[in-house]
């Protein structure tokens, strides 16, 4: 499987996509769901990414985001609280930077590899 990223229309999409080997025959595709309604997401500048995607390092709920767009953040600092087996778990910062977007809000699950959000 690998996991990718859509966006349509400015929205952007976390996908699952599974690579066939030659001559297998594709999997009937299932009927198609109403796409989830976005969360409310802080919103940063039309078409700002960051360059460093920070990703969730275990499935769990975000608690807590404790950094906005825009702000300076140093290697090591806090940004995101992950609660797992009712353990809260800090995603840090890898280098310093500066948060670019922010792609989850409190109270989501999120999978392993999730990204959580962006840095410049």
């Amino acid at each position: 499987m690998k996991n990718l990223r859509i966006t349509v229309n400015g929205t952007a999409y976390d996908v699952q996509v599974e690579e066939l080997g030659e001559g297998a025959a594709p999997a009937p595709a299932p009927a198609p769901a109403a796409a989830p309604a976005p969360a409310a997401k802080p919103a940063a500048p039309a078409g700002v990414v960051g360059n460093i995607s920070v990703k969730a390092p275990m499935p769990g709920t975000v608690v807590n985001v404790v950094v906005t767009v825009g702000q300076a953040v140093k290697s090591g600092e806090d940004l995101v609280f992950i609660e797992a087996m009712k353990m809260e778990t800090p995603v840090k910062a890898p280098q310093d930077a500066t948060v670019a977007s922010i792609e989850v809000s409190k109270g989501e699950a999120v999978d392993s590899g999730k990204v959580l959000l962006t840095l410049n």
